[in-house]
């Protein structure tokens, strides 16, 4: 049977499939080209399978659909019914200033279309001020839902620890014609409203217009088993795939893919280097997989775990352009329409075409996929014709406007390596750079050089390595909560028993998606941090003693300080069920 892993980027589309031979094929084809297909994912599927009339057993997919809708504000109306009185909660937000001295401050437009308030209170203590009043909550839902609105993010106050008015206003949403119901305490039973209320907005926002792509895959692929790549390094069946996990969905395939092919090569403490079309992203990886509770995607506060990624707006689209003063590359990107100058769509100056005229990259041996029928090679007259433009307005030649805009991207890209690693205390001369992505091995030598790193990890299939590591991928669901307990021995019970009860929600979320495992584990994780603070650190879950031990060793290492005889909060747990399955056997190489 065919194994088909997918990631659809936003320049390119990459396949890995794994014949019934057991070998390997790949594909590269450009991610929108509706002069010859519709969808990339389905098309490249078509012809690496050419007639061969195996069956499909699964298809594995990362997708930027959800970024890409998030970035672009092209998801679903979402109506907020938040507690009264804090209606306009979300759009103040937590007062962050990104750049303390600008004077203008503009932020992004709330995700939200319009706000209800929902008239109830309950403290932190779980004491009803006042009910939930259900007729005024039925006729305000009605009206809402005959203005037009279809998904609803229900946050109430204190919902994450008591939820029974978040789910009777889920019933009674679904029950006024709701088709998008998202409930703040099924996102994550977390504290803090703002982030756990714009998540659930997110959830609600990016569901709907991801739930039609994934229903477009199902229909054109013919397969009993859909798969889709999770932000937090885990696959999710297709029906249990959610707007909210679905944000770094093809990013998390490449870290996966570095953990796996890192492993094979005997290297454990990796610097991931994934430079794509669009942008590149870069990670740290020592042994296990590091993640973030808390994040901001596009101007937009979200609390869901995800691999923790650092991506900038540097990749082989980045624009290259002369603004009278001074070269600039990025961060806008040409996309795969136009494209670089190279691809023959009058596209601009980029960083892709900057290589073609070092003569980095060569027609002869770069994929034929452009001109009016697809199947051109990269036009080298156009590049050389935009470079004398561009440097007879710079005053300099055109080899070192490309090397000059070289260097700049490869400035960008080696900053957001040292703030990954050198700015949290890791010395990268101890790691290895594992180089992938389209465009990665076009500059890794140079990212390494700026970085002082000696080694640098190529795997054979670096060129669509996030589409391999979504082979790789187990499936995983993920559970979270806040305890906010004193790490002491007294609490070692209720820290077990809370630990468990997320372990075994966990597990039924997991067997809810009816595949099948050879195993399934549980692993859980413990955020702890000191009284006072704020920032937890997150820490293997041990007994209270051995938690404590760990946390001082870890702030010590991260920070350089620790604080005698602390006063320590177990701030949350995060327990995840993995579901495992024995890969099956490679054979014949990679075609």
């Amino acid at each position: 049977m065919w194994d088909f892993w997918i990631d659809r980027g936003g320049t390119f589309t990459d396949i890995v499939a794994r014949r019934p031979d057991g070998a390997l094929v790949t594909a590269k084809l450009l991610s929108h080209d509706p002069a010859h297909y519709a969808d990339a994912a389905a098309e490249g599927i078509r012809r690496l399978r050419g007639s061969d009339p195996a069956p499909i057993a699964a298809v594995r997919m990362g997708t930027t659909v959800a970024t890409n809708a998030l970035l672009e504000r092209k998801g679903a109306p979402v109506l907020l019914a938040i507690t009264a009185g804090h209606e306009d909660a979300l759009t103040i937000g937590h007062q962050a200033r990104p750049d303390i001295f600008a004077l203008n401050i503009v932020k992004p437009a709330p995700l939200h279309s319009a706000t209800m308030a929902v008239h109830e209170r309950v403290t932190a203590a779980g004491e009803v001020l006042a009910p939930l009043d259900e007729a005024r909550a039925a006729a305000d839902l009605a009206a809402w839902r005959a203005r037009g609105f279809d998904a609803i993010a229900i946050v109430l106050m204190h919902g994450w620890a008591h939820s029974a008015h978040e789910l009777r206003l889920a019933e009674l949403a679904r029950a006024a014609g709701f088709g998008e119901v998202v409930t703040s305490h099924q996102v994550g039973a977390v504290i803090k409203l703002v982030p756990r209320g714009q998540t659930a907005v997110i959830d609600a926002y990016l569901s709907p217009p991801l739930r039609h792509y994934v229903d477009t895959v199902a229909a054109g692929v013919d397969t009993p088993r859909l798969l889709f790549m999770q932000s937090n390094g885990g696959l999710a069946e297709a029906r249990h795939f959610r707007g909210r996990d679905a944000i770094l969905s093809g990013p998390a395939g490449g870290i996966v893919g570095m953990a796996a092919t890192g492993a094979e090569a005997g290297y454990t403490r990796l610097i991931g280097f994934d430079m794509g079309g669009t942008s590149t992203d870069v990670s740290h990886y020592d042994g296990a997989f590091e993640r973030q509770a808390e994040a901001i995607v596009a101007g937009v506060p979200v609390r869901v775990p995800m691999l923790r990624i650092d991506t900038v707006a540097a990749g082989g689209g980045s624009i290259v352009r002369f603004d009278g003063a001074r070269l600039r590359v990025g961060p806008e990107s040409a996309g795969a329409r136009p494209g670089p100058a190279a691809y023959r769509n009058g596209g601009p100056l980029t960083v892709t075409d900057c290589n073609v005229l070092l003569g980095v990259l060569q027609p002869d041996f770069f994929p034929a996929l452009f001109g009016p029928v697809g199947d051109a090679p990269l036009d080298v007259e156009a590049v050389r014709a935009g470079f004398a433009e561009l440097a007879a307005a710079m005053g300099t030649t055109p080899e070192a406007a490309a090397l000059g805009a070289r260097a700049i991207a490869v400035d960008t890209m080696a900053g957001a390596i040292k703030r990954i690693s050198i700015a949290r205390g890791h010395d990268v001369g101890d790691y290895t750079l594992a180089c992938f992505g389209g465009a990665g091995g076009q500059h890794a030598c140079l990212v390494a050089e700026a970085l002082g790193m000696r080694r640098v990890m190529v795997h054979p299939l670096a060129g669509v390595l996030s589409a391999y590591g979504i082979g790789m991928a187990d499936v995983r669901v993920l559970r979270e909560a806040t305890l906010g307990l004193p790490l002491t021995a007294e609490a070692g019970e209720a820290i077990a028993a809370r630990a468990e009860t997320l372990a075994a929600e966990a597990r039924a979320a997991l067997a809810a998606q009816g595949l099948a495992f050879d195993r399934v584990e549980t692993e859980a994780r413990a955020r702890v941090r000191y009284a006072g603070s704020d920032t937890p650190l997150e820490l293997p879950l041990a007994d209270p003693a051995t938690l404590a031990a760990a946390f001082t060793a870890e702030q010590a290492r991260r920070f350089g300080f620790t604080i005698a005889d602390p006063d320590l909060i177990l701030d949350s747990l995060a327990v995840e069920a993995v579901g495992r399955t024995t890969p099956l056997p490679l054979a014949g190489g990679v075609g």
